[in-house]
């Protein structure tokens, strides 16, 4: 603990490497928990922290502006007052001195040190991945060429069928292109949905003129005079292209991490405390690897409320506002066309599975049992339910069966119906 918020006279620095959502929200909340000692905020861009949930739907399709992507816009940013470093990396981390170096050559010295350096899109190592028209979607620049390339109508290939690709592809086909998604596994977004919302989501784009191609890999991007034309797919089909956006997950960054010697293990491990092997670093975030209280095993989540809500813990913990453990819930959400979908929670593949509602009418929810107690709920055009669930997850009570989940004093007029156990996850 650094100090407590009715202590005025803070003198340490905290150092935050990392300016997106989790970097930016540390740095915020410091300032609300009533920190009022330097606190520097380093990013590789040279924007002030901005949004990055619109870059693939408000933002892509045109109904929100740069303007409102930023965070905290207008004096709430002079309030706030920060050191910014932007356009900046941190290249090494001394532990021995507690001292950064930007590639600048500026040498940051830090009190503690919170590492929110996100994640990077992966890279597809095929043949023609550099060609003119091949993207990824990370910053509003990406953002702004993707949404340039829709001006004019033609043939895109997503590649990749998670929640980017997906939300992408919406977009894409609302702006005419004739759009092709092609998914190494047998449904999209499987990793994070159950089979149900995997076909809602596939019959919705279905509707749209979205080709879904499953069981396919893409080995290889053909082009003429340095633009893609065509991409190839495993099976020898070659498909046309004007546009290709590769949204095959991401790798966090831990490269800084992993050279100053701290733990890492598909991310920078962290406690319960999201401190890392040094007791001076937290991360949090996209790049950190955390213990679960909730789904009770080390994860790694990719979401802006994973984000937002570890920042805040880290920010409190270090003002005395916050306790031993962080204990947030995990959610997540994706837009599709005119689809909202909900996540509380983490689905396994083993989890039994009853629905609530009715899917072909388009509102409906995946309640996923494992062990025995509710585990996650996925909410289709059914906000009430997510409510319902997150403050039932955050609750602190015992999670309960799916005939308990029926009673009263969880969620009245809630009617389950077991799915076939034939379907897996």
């Amino acid at each position: 603990m650094i100090s407590t918020a009715q202590e005025r006279g803070d003198t340490r620095a905290i150092l935050v490497l990392g300016a997106g959502q989790a970097g930016f929200q540390v740095a915020a909340s410091l300032r609300d928990f009533g920190y009022r000692g330097c606190v520097t905020l380093v990013g590789d861009e040279p924007h002030w922290p901005y949004r990055r949930p619109p870059l693939s739907k408000g933002y892509l399709e045109g109904s929100d502006s740069a303007g409102t992507l930023a965070l905290r816009l207008g004096a709430n940013q002079e309030s706030l007052e920060l050191v910014m470093r932007l356009g900046k990396k941190g290249l090494a981390i001394d532990r021995s001195s507690n001292i950064v170096t930007l590639d600048s050559g500026e040498r940051i010295g830090y009190d503690h040190l919170v590492i929110a350096m996100g994640a990077t899109p992966r890279a597809l190592r095929v043949p023609g991945v550099h060609l003119e028209g091949v993207l990824s979607l990370r910053t509003v620049e990406h953002a702004e060429a993707l949404r340039n390339l829709f001006r004019e109508p033609g043939d895109m290939v997503v590649i990749g069928g998670g929640f980017i690709g997906m939300e992408v592809a919406a977009v894409a086909a609302k702006a005419g292109q004739r759009v092709t998604v092609v998914e190494a596994e047998d449904r999209v977004m499987s990793r994070v949905v159950a089979p149900e919302i995997s076909g809602y989501v596939a019959s919705e784009h279905a509707a749209h003129g979205v080709s879904i191609m499953t069981g396919r890999c893409a080995v290889a991007f053909h082009g003429r005079s340095g633009r893609v034309s065509a991409v190839e797919l495993d099976d020898g089909v070659r498909l046309p292209a004007r546009i290709v956006l590769v949204g095959v997950g991401v790798s966090p960054n831990i490269a800084l991490a992993e050279e100053a010697a701290l733990t890492v293990d598909n991310g920078i491990v962290v406690d319960g405390s999201l401190l890392t092997s040094d007791e001076r670093i937290s991360a949090i975030g996209d790049c950190s690897s955390f213990p679960s209280v909730h789904a009770r095993r080390r994860v790694r989540l990719e979401s802006v409320q994973n984000a937002v809500d570890q920042a805040k813990y880290v920010a409190g913990r270090l003002t005395g506002m916050m306790g031993e453990v962080y204990q947030g819930t995990p959610c997540f959400w994706t837009r599709q066309y005119s689809t909202s979908i909900q996540i509380a929670g983490i689905g396994d593949g083993n989890d039994e599975r009853w629905v609530s509602g009715d899917p072909a009418s388009g509102k409906f929810s995946i309640f996923r049992f494992n062990g025995g107690t509710l585990s996650c709920v996925e909410s289709v055009n059914s906000s009430a339910d997510h409510a319902a669930v997150r403050k039932l997850f955050s609750g602190g009570m015992p999670l309960p069966t799916p005939r308990e989940l029926t009673d009263a004093q969880f969620l009245p007029k809630l009617s389950l119906e077991r799915v076939a156990a034939a379907e897996s996850s």
